[in-house]
């Protein structure tokens, strides 16, 4: 089967006069089952109609919005796989310079905000045609929301962008029902009643009927305490059993949100990811080298869909539900058998997971009737009573996949959520994890240890991370293997003040750790977290929610999550003085840094010298710092001894 067309040549030389539909996207065309506009397109030929892509158009003319002229039904517009402000922008709000989801990593080939410069210049040229945005960025923006590049409230992208319809989370059943409807005559106007779409309806023709209202986006605008209402009332009903509708008022326009699709079952996702994708990026794209994004996940296989962890800063609870859906067994089979027929297969089946790998069952059989719980998580702080923990299935369809002819090894790279896993009291698919699915280093995510701030984050305790590291290392040693763990670490996320950074250091130090690298906390739009970072409240409680927010403050906390390296020795100083936590400087044992070059330390303010307490140089820890699964180095050691004898 071949790529769907990408010029008004090959549409005519399908015999088509226009193609129903055009899909407008930011990203370059890959036609390949982890990327949202593949999906969508193919989903939307399965069931007979034609769709031209129209990847990356030129926003600045009206020659690619053209190509195809006017189609049939209408356009559907979406930025691609991730928020264009996310692919343009770092967490400082400095430009990137490259794009893994544009030819040749070639940045700059989309606009900020794709989705409403999209629709724009669409609804300029075709006035009359109908305009349904989706993808991760509508979806995320679909109400009134708070956008950390602008740093302010925007109302939802519908009304920005003069779009007809917006499409939110995993969008396939809206799709088909959308342009079946479109296709039977119904004005696009009339859509209204499409589970999983956002639409706009003047005040004054609103039907009252059951529904969530939330303050208006003047309300959000004047107030915080208003956003995080707001944002609470729009967290709880995204639910696809008991999820209501919600209403936000913008002006003389009423926002009506549909409550979510639900989730495909299991036939229906086997059929979705069994489409006749070209699994690769269009042809031509060859001369500048292909599209990077395709790199990661060319050779990994979805399983499942939805994550019941909910962690506060992840977009997934609101854009793909908690509910988790899973694919059959036979249907991950067959793609992983048609991985192996691939020309550039090697043998390495790269990640066979999803938005957290190991799960493969609903979180309870509760929540299979009455939804999942509203305002509460299934792990954390603690794993809740009801949570139904079982990995025989996963394990049994890992053992399939890996015994395939052709099939070297099966890793896992998508998240593990080590939390869910050490409550399996069966250590089955833990000793197989580590022995057979792992490729050198397994990432995982405990991304603090303090216990304020893990809360504030929704994620469980750090014990749970140290009992999952016990065992990790200590089944690793008894195979006879090398492997290591990446923690993921997160610095100035709500809730962290210096002293639990400083606090993080600690254990990071304690523990032998030494991240190359640290994320800053990112606020985008629809989280949780992102609520505490722009109203400074937690939006279950109304409690105040400490905020890191000057530029000062990110830098030095991300600082402390590397002290141990000298360029960041003065920041890492300033930081730890700040906090009240000079004992730190010295060469005692439990100090972080030594003092300056020339400077004596000051008698209840730094720690005490070598030569006054006995201690030993900053890093050591007298029995050796190297053990499996910590990348380490010497400068410190090196530095304080030199320091030593200079004294």
């Amino acid at each position: 089967m071949p790529f769907l067309p990408i010029t008004r040549e090959e549409t005519e030389a399908l015999g088509w006069d226009c193609p129903d539909f055009v899909l407008v996207t930011g990203d370059a065309y890959v036609d390949h089952p982890t990327f949202g506009p593949a999906i969508i397109s193919r989903v939307l030929e399965s069931h007979g109609y034609r769709v031209a892509m129209l990847a990356q158009p030129d926003w600045r003319t009206a020659r690619d919005f053209t190509r195809f002229g006017k189609p049939r039904l209408g356009f559907m517009v979406s930025a691609g796989n991730i928020d264009s402000m996310v692919a343009h922008y770092t967490a400082a709000r400095r430009r990137r310079s490259d794009d893994a989801y544009s030819p040749g990593n070639r940045a700059g080939l989309r606009p900020d905000r794709a989705v409403t410069v999209y629709a724009k210049k669409i609804r300029a040229l075709y006035p009359d045609s109908p305009i349904v945005i989706g993808g991760l960025e509508a979806s995320l923006r679909r109400f009134a929301h708070y956008d950390y590049w602008d740093d302010k409230i925007r109302p939802s992208v519908l009304v920005e962008s003069g779009a007809d319809l917006l499409s939110y989370g995993m969008g396939e059943r809206q799709a088909v029902e959308i342009a079946d409807r479109l296709a039977a005559g119904e004005p696009v106007s009339s859509l209204r009643d499409i589970r999983g779409t956002c639409c706009l309806i003047p005040t004054s023709e609103y039907e009252p009927g059951p529904a969530v209202d939330c303050p208006s986006y003047e309300q959000v605008c004047a107030s915080k305490r208003e956003y995080a209402v707001s944002c609470r009332k729009q967290q709880d009903e995204q639910d696809a059993v008991r999820g209501r509708r919600v209403l936000q008022k913008h002006g003389k326009l009423l926002l009506v949100q549909n409550p979510p699709a639900l989730p495909l079952d299991g036939a229906e996702l086997d059929a979705v990811y069994e489409l006749p994708y070209m699994r690769t990026w269009h042809p031509c794209y060859a001369e500048q080298g292909g599209v990077p994004a395709i790199q990661e996940v060319e050779f990994s296989i979805t399983h499942n869909r939805g994550c019941f962890g909910g962690c506060n800063f992840c977009a997934i609870a609101f854009h793909q539900g908690r509910m988790v859906t899973t694919r059959s067994e036979e249907s991950v089979l067959r793609e992983a058998k048609l991985l192996t027929e691939q020309p550039h297969f090697k043998g390495y089946i790269h990640d066979v997971g999803g938005p957290t790998a190991n799960f493969r069952a609903p979180s309870c059989e509760k929540q299979k009737r009455l939804g999942l719980c509203a305002g509460k998580k299934c792990l954390a702080p603690t794993p809740c009573p009801a949570l139904e923990v079982d990995h025989s299935a996963y394990l049994n369809l890992l053992r399939k996949v890996r015994a395939l002819p052709g099939v070297k090894r099966v890793f896992i790279r998508s998240g593990i959520r080590f939390d869910y896993l050490m409550e399996d009291k069966d250590k089955t698919f833990l000793h197989e994890l580590i022995e057979h699915h792992v490729s050198g280093q397994l990432k995982v995510a405990p991304e603090h240890c303090s216990a304020a701030v893990l809360d504030a984050m929704g994620k469980p305790h750090i014990e749970s991370y140290l009992a999952f590291q016990r065992e990790f290392f200590r089944y690793t040693k008894k195979i006879g293997k090398e492997q290591y763990l990446v923690p993921y670490l997160m610095s100035s996320h709500p809730g962290s003040t210096l002293r639990d950074a400083v606090e993080l250091a600690l254990f990071l130090k304690r523990e032998h750790l030494r991240p190359e690298q640290v994320q800053d906390f990112y606020p985008t739009p629809g989280t949780i977290s992102t609520c505490m970072f722009y109203t400074g409240l937690d939006p279950y409680t109304l409690e105040p929610v400490y905020v890191p927010r000057t530029e000062k403050e990110k830098a030095m906390q991300r600082a402390l999550l590397q002290y141990f390296d000298p360029s960041k020795r003065e920041l890492v100083e300033e930081a730890l003085r700040a906090a009240g936590r000079g004992d730190l400087i010295g060469y005692g044992e439990h100090c972080l840094i030594p003092p300056a070059a020339g400077r004596r330390p000051r008698p209840g303010k730094d720690a005490n010298t070598p030569r006054a307490r006995g201690g030993k140089p900053a890093g050591r820890s007298g029995k050796g710092e190297k053990k499996p699964g910590s990348k380490l180095g010497g400068r410190w050691e090196k530095d304080a001894e030199r320091e030593r004898k200079r004294r």
